[in-house]
C-alpha cells in the first residue's frame, strides 16, 4: 500500500478531487488482499482531470496506450474512447517502477457527487485517503461482475455486517 502513498499525497496537496475505489479501497475497508494498482474516480471537469494527469506525469506515470496523457482532460476524447474502444479506465504505469499502476475511470460508474459525499477518509500513516463508502464499493463491485469483484463484494458485505 505504501507504494501508492506518493500519488495520493500529491493529489491531496494538489487539491485533486478524487475517491479511491477498487482493490485499495477494499483493503482499507478491512480485507487483506493484494492489489497491483490504485483505481481513482476523479472529478472529470477539465481542470481537475488535467491537474490529476499533470501530477501523475510528474511522478513518472505514463499512459499504457500511446496517447498524450493530457487528452484525458478532454471530455470529447474520453467519450470517443468509450464509444470506439469500450474504454472504462485510463491506465498509467510508473516508468520508475512498472509494478505500480494507476487507473482513472473515464466515466462515472455512479453519480460522482453522491460517491464523493458518501466517501470516507482513512489515514494511512500521516496521509489521509478519501475512499469510496463500503455500500457504494459493494454496488460497484457487483456491477463490474468479474469473479474477483464478486468475491470482493461478498467479503465487503461480511465486513459491513460485522461492523453493524
Amino acid at each position: 500500500m505504501s507504494l501508492f502513498l506518493p500519488i495520493i499525497n500529491a493529489f491531496n496537496k494538489g487539491k485533486v478531487t478524487y475517491v479511491v475505489v477498487g482493490g485499495l479501497a477494499v483493503v482499507l475497508h478491512g480485507h487483506a488482499r493484494l492489489t497491483a494498482d490504485v483505481d481513482f474516480i476523479i472529478g472529470l471537469d477539465a481542470t481537475n482531470a488535467a491537474k490529476a494527469v499533470k501530477i501523475a506525469s510528474k511522478l513518472g506515470f505514463k499512459p499504457r496506450v500511446p496517447v498524450n496523457p493530457q487528452d484525458f482532460a478532454d471530455s470529447k476524447k474520453r467519450a470517443l474512447w468509450i464509444k470506439q474502444k469500450g474504454l472504462t479506465v485510463f491506465s498509467f504505469y510508473n516508468s520508475k517502477n512498472p509494478l505500480i499502476g494507476i487507473d482513472f475511470f473515464v466515466d462515472y460508474p455512479m453519480n460522482f457527487k453522491d460517491i464523493l459525499s458518501r466517501s470516507v477518509v482513512k489515514q494511512l500513516g500521516k496521509i489521509p485517503i478519501r475512499i469510496c463508502s463500503i455500500n457504494d464499493l459493494i454496488k460497484m463491485k457487483m456491477k463490474a461482475g468479474r469473479p474477483k469483484d464478486l468475491e470482493d463484494a461478498r467479503i465487503l458485505k461480511m465486513i459491513k455486517n460485522e461492523k453493524a
